[in-house]
């Protein structure tokens, strides 16, 4: 059974550009797999929620991830570390996919040879090898 790890930012996506990110991820994923998020991301994605310089429409998209987080009833990580990225950096190992738009944790995550999902061209997602 593989994990994936949905980062904050990839939870963003179905908001940002109308994009079904659990229907994508069936379409690439020709195994059995489990969601996850890390505990500090629903943190993450509370506080764009209530910066009151945040635009409205990402307060939208954040709302509607915090929606699919409970919907999906995707399953949390715990950890005593505050950063997303290196609680994820942390958790993934060889049976680990990551899901994320971060350029720099995606570098990161390549290094420690972690396979990622990726947003192409605003309108689908693949799956690194």
């Amino acid at each position: 059974m593989q994990k994936i790890i949905l980062d904050t930012n990839f939870l963003l996506i179905p908001g940002t550009f109308k994009l079904d990110i659990f229907e994508e991820i069936k379409k690439i994923a020709s195994f059995n797999y489990t969601l996850f998020i890390v505990d500090k991301t629903v943190d993450e994605l509370n506080s764009i929620i209530n910066e009151k310089n945040t635009k409205s429409k990402d307060k939208m998209n954040a709302k509607i991830a915090l929606q699919l987080i409970t919907n999906k009833k995707i399953q949390k990580i715990h950890s005593k570390d505050h950063y997303v990225d290196n609680i994820i950096l942390k958790k993934a190992d060889k049976d680990t996919i990551v899901a994320t738009s971060d350029r720099d944790l995606k570098r990161r995550l390549r290094k420690k040879g972690i396979r990622i999902i990726n947003l192409r061209k605003k309108q689908y997602l693949t799956l690194e090898q």
